[in-house]
């Protein structure tokens, strides 16, 4: 099947495109949502990642699959329901009209991808998006258990840093570091106190430097690190890349 896939730089619809290629379908296009403000870079949404969004064309060039983009313009307004009725207020229209552009870039499209694991409110708006357009729903990680999915991350050579921490037992000094360094700690902190080792509870955020799907790694020269909320217990902060470049692994 041919696929768009919506990506937010993260390793979850990252590896989404690896678990997908396995399963014997294609992706085609990807699709990413920005803010309004390209300065922006933490968006109140229940729906699209948005730490990291300056660094999304870069990894289009380095996974050498052409990428489409559009401004999140509306807001989380049917929230109240795990379900969905199209609401032109609510940003899932804006997921709408990408979807949309997506087929008129290539009509050959028959399903978007995701990398939805356990967001029953987020996967039922995709459904939602895809049954208005005809289009069937993939998401390869959907009710994988969490941290055997994680393994699979860095067994398959995932190289994915940390970009937000919100949660207890995060804080500054987790920024920056891989996926592969932080395992045994968030074993034992979902242990502990019941942490989500994917991040599924807004715990964290990611970005994916390097796979072996891309073609060039990414390499963070310079970042900027942002005190979004200072919460004693589980602060807000960001790791925003400021400068980078992309490096030959030939």
């Amino acid at each position: 099947m041919k696929l768009f896939s919506l990506i937010s730089g993260g390793k979850d619809s990252i590896y989404s495109i690896l678990c997908a290629r396995r399963l014997g379908h294609e992706v085609v296009l990807l699709g990413h949502m920005i803010p309004k403000d390209s300065n922006t870079h933490e968006l109140d949404s229940y729906m699209f990642q948005t730490i990291g969004h300056n660094a999304i064309k870069s990894i289009s060039e380095c996974l050498e699959i052409p990428l489409i983009e559009r401004t999140i313009s509306g807001f989380p307004s049917s929230t109240q329901s795990l379900t969905y009725t199209p609401d032109s207020l609510d940003e899932v229209e804006d997921l709408y009209s990408l979807v949309e552009e997506a087929l008129k870039v290539n009509d050959g499209i028959e399903g978007v991808l995701t990398g939805a694991i356990c967001s029953r409110y987020q996967l039922e708006r995709v459904k939602n998006v895809c049954s208005r357009h005809r289009l069937e729903s993939v998401s390869p990680l959907w009710e994988r258990n969490q941290s055997e999915l994680l393994a699979d991350m860095i067994k398959d050579k995932m190289e994915a840093i940390i970009i937000k921490t919100c949660s207890l037992g995060l804080n500054e000094s987790h920024l920056g570091k891989t996926i592969s360094e932080l395992y045994e700690e968030f074993i034992k902190m979902k242990d502990k106190f019941g942490f989500n080792v994917c991040g599924e509870g807004g715990e964290y955020e990611s970005l994916v430097l390097d796979c072996t799907m891309y073609k060039k790694r990414i390499v963070i020269e310079e970042h900027e690190k942002i005190y979004h909320s200072k919460d004693p217990y589980a602060p807000t902060i960001l790791y925003v890349p400021k400068k980078w470049r992309l490096e030959s692994k030939e």
